[in-house]
Order: structure tokens, then sequence, then C-alpha cells
């Protein structure tokens, strides 16, 4: 199969890499004048190219035919994830992305242990993370890792979505009976410690449903995809 590149600069008979992307074909993968490649407009339209000339920092080709991109889900997902210790959200966001969440959040509750530090260079890293995969798994889409928020920032984003499923190891509603008919939703799942009782309550108040995970305890890096992948496969996107 044709490997991955998205670029924005795609015109009816032309297109260019430049920068990172055109240094991956050119040095990484040594890039070959004549060579068949797949460029994806990270809008959902994928086109079959050929490389015609390569230069350090530029390589230019020619479009051969066009597709709309066949990976991306008919619903979206947004996922907001409790801070985690260590590399734990570069994890989350990798598989996310393979699932077809169009949006990562991070967000800082009142369990998290990790503290703000160095965020936008973080991110920088998170959103290469998320190219990467959406290289990989064939999306359409270049799914965006957005900065940290803070938890009433994330609670005033609530009201944007059909359904928002928020996570809660004390349990609560089945999945499929809180997605129902929605087709635009979010999933807020928690740090290594949880939520508290107050942050629940106040999720409900923003319109949140609470869900359960079935009987065990997930792990904070284990939640996030199992609700994503349940959701998923509710509606059918596995099929």
């Amino acid at each position: 199969m044709p490997h991955r590149y998205f670029t924005q600069e795609i015109m009816e008979q032309e297109a260019f890499l430049r920068g990172a992307e055109a240094h991956h074909l050119g040095k990484v993968m040594r890039g070959k004048c004549g060579q068949e490649l797949i460029l994806c407009d990270g809008k959902g339209t994928d086109y079959l190219a050929e490389v015609v000339e390569i230069q350090k920092e530029e390589v230019r080709l020619k479009i051969l035919s066009s597709s709309k991109n066949l990976s991306e889900p008919n619903h979206q997902v947004t996922l907001y994830v409790g801070y985690p210790k260590q590399d734990k959200l570069e994890w989350i966001i990798q598989k996310a992305v393979e699932l077809g969440a169009v949006r990562i959040v991070p967000f800082f509750s009142k369990f998290c242990v990790v503290q703000p530090k160095k965020e936008q260079e973080k991110n920088q890293r998170y959103q290469r993370i998320a190219l990467e995969a959406a290289k990989q798994s064939g999306r359409g889409i270049i799914p965006t890792v957005e900065m940290p928020l803070t938890y009433t920032e994330l609670l005033a984003e609530l009201k944007q979505f059909d359904a928002t499923l928020f996570c809660y190891e004390c349990g609560g509603k089945p999945i499929k009976d809180a997605i129902q008919t929605a087709s635009n939703v979010a999933i807020v799942t928690g740090s290594e410690g949880g939520f508290s009782p107050q942050e629940a309550e106040q999720a409900e108040q923003a319109g949140a449903t609470l869900v359960g995970l079935g009987k065990r305890i997930l792990r904070c890096e284990t939640a996030p995809l199992a609700a994503l992948t349940a959701v998923m496969t509710l509606w059918g996107e596995f099929e």
C-alpha cells in the first residue's frame, strides 16, 4: 500500500509537500521520482499522486486521481482525558486516533497528580503523535489534540454535544442507553485518582450522563479507549 502524506497544497493537477513531510519522503523514506503515494487534504479526500521532483525542503507531485476517504467514521467523538502521569497520554492519543476520535482534550481535575508544565511544548509532540497515527491508520483528517483545560472549562464545552458520557467509577447507565441517536458525542474519563462526587454532580448539572464501564475498575489509560471502542461498536463503525 502506498505511503500517506498530509498536505493542503493540492491543486487540480499538482501538489506539494514541504517541511517535515517533504523531509520524511525525501530523506527518511528515500523517495524517488516516479513513485506513487497517497496525499490527504485533511478534509476527507485522498489523492493518488506521482512524485515529479524532490528537493531538500519541497517535493512536487502530479495528481493522478482522487477519491473520498473511506476510513473516517460517520459519527464524531471528542475524548476528554483526565491528565495522567508519565507518557500514558501519548499512548491514549495514538490509540484514540486509530479508533476514530476527532479530538483529544486533556484536562486537570481535583485528583490529578500531574501539574501543568511546559504544555505548549508537550502539545507539539502530541500533535505529531496524532499525525503519525492518522497516517498509519489511513485517516482522512488529522485529529486535534487541544491544550489542557481546567475542569470548569471542560464543563462549559459540554453543551455543544448531542450526548456526553461521563465515565464514573461509581457506575451509571449503560453506554448503549446514553448515546441512542446521538452522532456528536463527548466521552469524559478521569485521571489515576478518578472523580470526586462533587465533580460527578457538576457534570450531571452540565448535561452529562453518568455511565459505567462494567464491573471492573479500569486504569486511566484503559477507560477512554474502552469507552471509545464501545461507542464505535454500538454505532456499527467497525463493520
